[in-house]
Formats: structure tokens, C-alpha cells, sequence
């Protein structure tokens, strides 16, 4: 995440400009073997290299070392698939002059030019957002049983006889008909609070003649109301569930509402305000100022500590401060530490333990191993005070035994345990990544993933377009994939360098930084990527540091904060 002496992150995934040529094909190959050699893990590859992985060749797009969890098929941010395991072919143009032709109530018409090529096309796939949706052998495509005035963003690939896919082409998006309803479209429904086990509702009243209401979830009724409320309940703890409303009476039912989603409590990550600043404190000395917890200042709402490190026992955790930063501070015992801790507690703050870091090698590969990250952290957190602990394993993980790990650590400290997470954008790509299947494997549990936006490099969004780091589109279009692949809004927040040397790269303004949370929030200061919907729940943000903050007067946390308190 970040080297202590530059205070710059220098990963194991290390983006260059070299270009490598393609390794020359074997002599013979048959149709069916590839003329490279098969993925590994552990290994650097330049760009341009070429490899084969389960019966596919791909393209080295951008120089690295693989790690286990970042195959081919997993990161397309890395490798181009150019052929089915015969060499190389050409690749099928992408497609031209998609369009939309023509909406109704349910259903988007696309059509787009003819792909060619040297080989020839035999199929398109189309996509919406990140998913594949349909393929198809023309040039036009109708999706039916589309929700009713809801926007959907479309892409097109071109697949020819050897398996290359094009990269996708202009994205474009349709808005379905509103069609029409005798008592006219409901005010669009809002949540207006949860308990445990039921999420409530309550909307503007429709215009012309109603006689009631009825609030589906998907195509499901849940509640027929005569008023412009409801409660929804027997949902369980911490369960998501998306509502629309409409209003009908003798002669028919109006168009849906749009659509509102609610979750029930019961979530892990204890009391938080809804919207969060997160941001990391040294325990060690660099360039940035060194300070005391004392000196955190009341904008930050979680402080993590960096960082808890490895011992030489398989999944053991241990921290202790660090003697240089207390000498820098003037001095700086382990019980005035302690006592900062629970000062910061009682003025509503969440103090928790980061493990790893770019340097850190925590390990948790067997049921022993994540037993004893369970314990130590465990243990480390009743001696110190903290509230919980963030994962920030820059050198890969394994998603089963973390998951096991941090179950039995919610088991040991209870429902109040704030847990975070800290990925790299490369390990949030796809679902496929260890990182991704771990957040998602303990969803329930979770509270916030803030992603590293920053040393990345390029990185495909949620709309199958490659981003730049650096941009607001690189931050909204990146946390699109995991919005739109299982993470809940609150669980989804952007992590960003607080200025100049705390990054190597992806350094931005504070300002964009909130009006890409405006985006996420109300798709509004977006820059050419608007998502398909909002996501008013988006969590926050964190930043990478609080010390770096404090070399730049604060300029981060003053100008972010301020702002999480106007979202909605």
C-alpha cells in the first residue's frame, strides 16, 4: 500500500513502459496447442508477452508479476485474449456505430455495423454494465422485461471463429418508455428508516384518482397500502431488498416508481455515522509529519494504525510502537498510546489495527494459520484498545482461511467489530480475485472496502472501457464493478493519497474526490462515465494518510469531510 521510507507505493504490481516482443511460436503446433507457453504465478511478464491459460492465448497488455488469483481469464486489465490456444490471430474489429433505435415501456432495441476481419466474425456479445447478457449472430439485439423509465448502458463485443474478442464498442445508453396508468406515476418512494427486520417506506401521492398503492419487490407484490406508506417486515438482519411502488385504481395500475433500495441492521462494523472518512496513521517515520493520536484531528471518523506485521508463526499478528516514531514525537510511551486510543474512542471515533501493508507478510493459508490471526489480532485489540482491524495484504491472500480467520475474530469480539479492507484495484477486477471473493464471502459481516485508487496504473470500468488513474472517471467507473457486483453502497468507499509523496501515482485534487462521490451519490459532477444509477449510501472515503494530510495543512481531510456531511 505504501513504502515507509518515500511514502510512496511501489507494489509488486509495477506498472512500466517496457515492451517486450512475442516469444517466436515452436516450430510445429497443432490446432489445437498453443504455440506459447502456460500462465504462471510468481512470474514477470512485459508487455506484450504472450502466454496460454486453460486452452486460451492471451497478451501481456501491462508489465507485472503475477500473483495466484490474477489468471488471465481473471484480470482483462492485464492480458487481451487474442486467440484458442493455435497462436495468433487476428482480432475481430470492434464494432462500429451502435445505436439505440427505438424504446418501449419494457425493452431496448441496439443495432450496430458489421464487424470484419481476417478470420470473420461469427457472433456478438453484448453487455450491460459489466455482464454479459446475450449473444447473438446478427447486428441488432432487443432485451425485453426491462423495468419501465430505468436507464441501461449497453456495450458490444465481435467474437470471430477462433475465440478473439473485440474490445467493446461505444458504450451507449436507452431509457425505457414510462408507458401509461390512469392514476399518473407515484412520487419516487424513499427510505425512511430500518430495524432489524423490516425496511419502511413512504412516497409522494399520485396524481388523479388513486385507490391505493402496491409495492413490489422485483416483479413480486409486497404490501397493497391505501396510504403513502409501508413496512416491509420478516426480512432478517442485514438483508438487502430493492422496492418499487405504483399507484393504481378501477381502471389500471400507473408506471413503477423508481426503484429504492433498503438494508435491515444487524450488520457488522458497529456505529458509524452513514457516511465516513477513513485515514491511516504511521507507526514508523518517513517524510510526511509525524504525530501523536493525540493530534488525529475530529474530521476522521476511523483511525487505522499501520501496521500490524507477521512473526515467523504462520498467521500471527503482533504490533508494538515503534521507537523511532516515539523519539520523533518527543517521546511516546505505550501507555500514553493507549490512553490516545480511548480518547479518540470517546469522542466517537473507531480506532483499528491495518495488517500488512506494501511490506507486510501476514500469511493465512491453512484453518491453523487463520486460527492465530484470529487470537493474536484478538489479543491486540483488548491490550490496545482497538476497534477492529483492516486487511491490507499487498502480497496476495487466501479468501477461504481469511474468511475462517475473520469469522472467528467476529465470534471473540462480537457484532461490534469494524471490518475494512484495503485491496488494490487489480484485486477488485473481477469476482474471480481473492480479494473480491473475500469480500464477498463475508458480506455480511463487512463494513467498508476502500480500495486503493492510486499506483495503478490503467484499469478496466464496470463499463468495459480502460480507465487512467488520476481521474474521476478511474474512481467512479472502478467502483461501479464492485457497486454492480455484490457489494452493498455502504460497504464501497474511495481510497486516495492525501497529496503530493504519498502516492507514486493517482494523486488528485480533494475536489475531485467529491465530485466523484457526488456522481456515485446523485450522477451528478460526473465526468464521461455516468453510472447507470445512483448509489446515495456510497460509504465515503479514505486516504493514504492522516501524516500526509498533516504535510498538506490538512487539505484532504477538510475538504472531504465537509462534504460526506451533505451527501444524503
Amino acid at each position: 500500500m505504501r513504502t515507509r521510507l518515500l511514502g510512496a507505493l511501489f507494489v509488486a504490481l509495477s506498472f512500466c513502459l517496457v515492451v517486450a516482443a512475442a516469444p517466436a511460436p515452436a516450430s510445429a503446433t497443432s490446432s489445437t496447442q498453443s504455440a506459447y507457453a502456460a500462465w504462471a504465478p510468481n512470474t514477470f511478464y512485459a508487455v506484450g508477452a504472450r502466454v496460454t491459460y486453460n486452452g486460451v492465448d492471451y497478451e501481456c497488455r501491462q508489465a507485472h508479476t503475477s500473483l495466484t488469483g490474477w489468471e488471465p481469464s481473471n484480470v482483462p486489465a492485464l492480458w487481451k485474449e487474442i486467440g484458442s490456444g493455435g497462436g495468433d490471430t487476428t482480432p475481430p474489429s470492434t464494432p462500429a456505430n451502435l445505436r439505440v433505435t427505438g424504446t418501449t415501456s419494457s425493452s431496448v432495441s441496439l443495432a450496430w455495423n458489421a464487424a470484419t476481419d481476417n478470420v470473420g466474425v461469427t457472433g456478438y456479445q453484448v453487455y450491460r454494465g459489466s455482464t454479459l447478457v446475450d449473444t447473438v449472430t446478427g447486428t441488432t439485439y432487443t432485451n425485453s422485461g426491462l423495468s419501465s423509465g430505468t436507464t441501461y448502458s449497453f456495450t458490444v463485443k465481435a467474437r470471430d471463429a477462433a475465440g478473439n474478442v473485440s474490445p467493446a464498442g461505444n458504450a451507449v445508453s436507452a431509457t425505457t418508455g414510462n408507458g401509461t396508468g390512469a392514476p399518473g406515476q407515484p412520487g419516487t418512494p424513499t427510505v425512511t428508516g430500518t430495524t432489524n427486520s423490516s425496511v419502511s417506506l413512504s412516497w409522494s401521492a399520485s396524481s388523479g384518482t388513486v385507490t391505493g398503492y402496491r409495492v413490489y419487490e422485483g416483479a413480486t407484490q409486497r404490501a397493497q397500502v391505501t396510504g403513502t406508506t409501508a413496512t416491509i417486515g420478516s426480512l432478517g438482519t442485514c438483508s438487502t431488498h430493492s422496492y418499487t411502488v405504483r399507484a393504481y385504481n378501477s381502471v389500471g395500475e400507473s408506471p413503477a416508481s423508481a426503484e429504492v433500495t433498503g438494508t435491515t441492521s444487524g450488520c457488522g462494523g458497529g456505529t458509524l455515522p452513514k457516511h465516513i472518512l477513513t485515514g491511516y496513521w504511521h507507526n514508523f517515520v518517513n517524510p510526511a509529519v509525524e504525530l501523536k493520536l493525540s493530534q488525529v484531528p475530529d474530521e476522521y471518523d476511523v483511525i487505522a494504525i499501520a501496521f500490524g506485521e507477521a512473526t515467523t508463526t504462520p498467521g500471527q499478528v503482533t504490533f508494538a510502537l515503534d521507537p523511532g516514531l516515539a523519539s520523533a514525537v518527543g517521546g511516546y510511551t505505550d501507555a500514553q498510546f493507549k490512553a490516545d486510543v480511548q480518547a479518540l474512542r470517546q469522542r466517537g471515533k473507531k480506532v483499528i489495527l491495518s495488517v500488512g501493508g506494501e511490506a507486510g507478510r501476514v500469511q493465512v493459508a491453512s484453518s491453523a494459520a487463520a486460527t492465530t490471526f484470529a487470537n493474536s489480532v484478538h489479543s491486540i485489540m483488548q491490550n490496545y484498545g482497538f476497534d477492529g482491524v483492516d486487511i491490507d495484504l499487498e502480497n496476495g491472500l487466501n479468501a477461504t482461511y481469511m474468511a475462517q480467520a475473520l469469522r472467528e475474530l467476529r465470534a471473540k469480539a462480537g457484532s461490534g467489530l469494524i471490518i475494512m479492507m484495503a485491496p488494490q484495484t487489480i484485486d477488485m477486477q473481477s469476482t474471480g480475485m481473492e480479494y473480491f471473493k473475500l469480500a464477498l464471502s463475508i458480506k455480511d459481516i463487512l463494513t467498508v472496502v476502500n480500495m486503493q485508487y492510486y499506483n495503478s496504473g490503467s484499469m478496466l470500468g464496470c463499463d468495459q472501457k480502460v480507465y487512467s488513474q488520476g481521474s474521476v472517471d478511474f474512481m467512479t467507473a472502478l467502483a461501479c464493478v464492485q457497486l454492480e457486483n455484490g457489494l452493498r453502497p455502504d460497504q464501497v468507499g474511495l481510497g486516495l493519497p492525501a497529496g503530493p509523496g504519498a502516492a507514486g501515482g493517482g494523486v488528485v485534487s480533494p475536489t475531485l474526490v467529491n465530485n466523484a462521490l457526488n456522481c456515485l451519490a446523485r450522477r451528478t459532477n460526473c465526468g464521461s462515465f455516468v453510472p447507470a444509477r445512483a448509489y446515495p449510501d456510497i460509504r465515503g472515503a479514505m486516504t493514504w494518510s492522516i501524516n500526509w494530510d498533516a504535510s498538506h495543512n490538512w487539505n484532504f481531510s477538510k475538504t472531504v469531510k465537509p462534504f460526506l456531511k451533505t451527501l444524503p
